[in-house]
């Protein structure tokens, strides 16, 4: 089946992955992210344990190793010199299917950690101290780093988008240096889900999806505020992926947004919106209420994106929140 956004065209193609411990895959609630190394590798997670898990552009698994978080959420990747690592944001709690799929533990524990691609942790990072920024709720959706290769100094940006809606920045060496809450910009920030450095114009900026405003929020790397973005046309936006002049936005309620250099909307590709006042979405309940995987997936349509990348052959994947996960390819028609 093909799918399209503006001029551009894709073979979508499902049930991509290959992926280890098998019998586990379709009990667990996945609601994490993906990244393309500079291997020209996927790089993402487990549905159900803490794994990573690397793959071919084909799906093939490479290998998987674990890693010491709670739920693996937002990932994205850090290159130090000719070296990459893994950045990981760690919600600090999972939704468990012995639980009725209610969240365990309480109390959580965020934290974002970086790890070797060989598994080894490297650097931790928590809430930083201070008036007003802690407390009980620290639940940490998305990390980045501004690199080298950015142009940057390696600063360290912390969305706080499940606790207090805050983005917290550190330098290279992970010590605490400013907080961000979207007041003095387009409006307090309500689950600042992801976080990317946008550099297409030339000049890097930092990217909020500030998720529950449906808003992109626009920053310089001091963090003071440029402009909104998709007032207009977002509704849920989640978490980003660059292709080429193009910047992609993976929207939880059910599609992929392309937005052009100039901030307009290219097109949305597998629209699914409908589905998500289904009852019990992004999955379906059982006879006795509880979350059960979703029997309204549907080849075409995306269901409940959640983590996006794109490759340098102009491939784009997609993983969603969903029991059982679901990892799909959209290849693009040349």
């Amino acid at each position: 089946m093909r799918v399209s956004a503006g001029d551009i065209e894709f073979e979508w193609v499902g049930d991509w992955a290959e992926l280890p411990s098998g019998e586990t895959v379709a009990t667990g609630w996945a609601h994490h992210g993906m990244a393309f190394s500079n291997e020209d590798q996927i790089v993402t997670f487990h549905p159900a344990k803490s794994l990573i898990i690397i793959l071919t552009t084909e799906g093939e698994l490479i290998r998987s190793f674990e890693i010491p978080v709670t739920e693996a959420h937002g990932l994205t990747l850090s290159t130090l010199g000719h070296v990459q690592s893994i950045w990981i944001a760690d919600n600090g709690r999972k939704r468990d299917p012995g639980y009725s799929y209610d969240y365990v533990p309480d109390p959580l524990q965020g934290k974002v950690i970086r790890v070797s691609m060989a598994g080894l942790v490297e650097m931790e990072l928590f809430e930083p101290s201070g008036a007003g920024l802690e407390g009980d709720l620290f639940s940490p959706t998305s990390v980045i780093a501004f690199d080298d290769h950015l142009g940057g100094n390696g600063d360290i940006w912390v969305a706080d988008g499940y606790g207090k809606s805050l983005v917290h920045r550190y330098n290279s060496g992970g010590e605490y240096l400013q907080t961000i809450d979207g007041a003095s910009g387009g409006g307090r920030f309500d689950c600042p889900h992801s976080l990317w450095i946008d550099t297409r114009s030339g000049s890097a900026e930092l990217l909020v999806a500030d998720r529950a405003n449906g808003r992109v929020q626009a920053f310089d790397m001091e963090g003071a505020y440029i402009r909104t973005i998709g007032t207009n046309y977002l509704d849920l936006p989640t978490v980003f992926a660059n292709y080429g002049e193009n910047l992609l936005v993976g929207e939880l309620n059910a599609r992929v947004t392309v937005v052009g250099p100039n901030d307009e909307l290219v097109g949305y590709i597998g629209d699914n919106t409908p589905v998500s006042e289904e009852t019990a979405w992004p999955n379906e309940p059982d006879d006795a209420g509880i979350p059960r995987r979703t029997s309204r997936l549907v080849e075409g349509l995306f269901n409940s994106p959640h983590g996006i990348t794109s490759d340098s052959d102009g491939n784009i994947y997609v993983t969603e929140w969903l029991i059982g996960g679901r990892y799909t390819k959209l290849s693009l028609v040349k």
